[in-house]
């Protein structure tokens, strides 16, 4: 994460600089580098803290994305090198044995995937001529090993951040089936739909005046809040910034509870009428139509995911201040 530098007031006593982006660059590369060329044990305690502020895009695989393979129940505080190494190869030889064909699936990936690149190639991050057959084969083999999984658009965007990060397409596959269980795992556990009504239900209670909006403009607030909820912001998000929110999440033991928060936090702004996202369009809530309110919700501009993060701990403190029991939403228990 970079910082401004602070120059001279102008008073005649200049005020201490902050580190430069350069500088803080560098650090955060020494941090990393400190904790992964350890020849015994990663910190993975450590892991988690930096990734909170951001993570270099060359070492993002090799930190905590791969905690999504990783317990998230247990804070375990270090991870064995060597056992690291014995789990991989075994992965690979699992996913080496796994039936990749599925002609009907196959189908469905690769119209999805082009729209997907051609959606996104102005910023692409994944290679056009090789994404493809690694979306293919990782999004097929998951299904052909998950019965009780149906194919949906939605397992593309998903996946996108795993082939944008990862080099080894069982690495891919690793990341991306620990992330798809913890998310089915966590449906089970509470339902979308109730945490969708939740959701309204603090939107309408702290927004009232941007819900009534948006009811007036007849926008459907559960069709954009259950996608939000439901794909961890993977179908709207820009990928660089969907990397960073990821990178957050990945640091944290129980992220799915805390997406909620961000949500909120997404669609709250504490000055009051102008809407956090949409004010990225317009000057004026007022002067949005429909159309274009949904198109913004549907279609995130580029944000700055650490105001985001901290919106996010504002709004569920803010929750608990006011409701005491956050009633599924989130949960108390995680710290900032």
């Amino acid at each position: 994460m970079s910082t401004s530098p602070v120059h001279s007031t102008g008073s005649g006593s200049p005020t201490r600089r902050r580190a430069s982006p350069t500088q803080v660059d560098t650090q955060q590369r020494v941090d990393y580098d400190e904790v992964l060329e350890s020849e015994v044990f990663i910190d993975v305690n450590k892991l988690r803290k930096y990734a909170r502020h951001g993570i270099p895009d060359d070492l993002r695989a090799h930190t905590s994305w791969k905690l999504t393979t990783h317990s998230r129940k247990k804070a375990h505080a270090t991870m064995h090198v060597a056992n690291e190494f014995t789990q991989r190869k075994a992965r690979l030889e699992a996913y080496q044995e796994i039936d990749k064909e599925n002609v009907d699936v196959s189908k469905r990936v690769r119209g999805e995937v082009n729209r997907f690149l051609m959606r996104t190639k102005k910023d692409s991050l994944v290679n056009p001529h090789s994404a493809p057959a690694v979306f293919e084969a990782v999004i097929c083999a998951y299904i052909n090993c998950n019965n009780h999984i149906d194919y949906s658009p939605a397992l593309v965007q998903m996946c996108a951040p795993f082939v944008a990060t990862m080099k080894d397409e069982c690495d891919v596959y690793s990341g991306f089936e620990r992330l798809a269980d913890i998310m089915y795992e966590s449906a089970l556990d509470n339902n979308i739909n109730k945490r969708v009504a939740l959701f309204l239900s603090y939107f309408r209670t702290m927004m009232p005046e941007l819900y009534n909006y948006f009811e007036e403009e007849d926008v459907d607030v559960g069709e954009w809040a259950s996608s939000w909820l439901r794909y961890l912001l993977a179908k709207e998000m820009p990928i660089r910034s969907l990397l960073r929110l990821w990178d957050v999440y990945f640091s944290m033991p129980d992220f799915v509870e805390f997406h909620s928060f961000v949500c909120l936090g997404m669609v709250y702004d504490p000055e009051g009428d102008v809407h956090a996202i949409l004010k990225h369009l317009k000057d004026s809530l007022e002067d949005l139509e429909q159309s274009e309110i949904r198109s913004v919700l549907l279609r995130l501009p580029q944000m700055n995911i650490s105001q985001v993060i901290n919106q996010a701990y504002n709004i569920r403190s803010e929750i608990q201040a006011r409701y005491g029991n956050i009633g599924g939403l989130g949960d108390s228990r995680n710290g900032r």
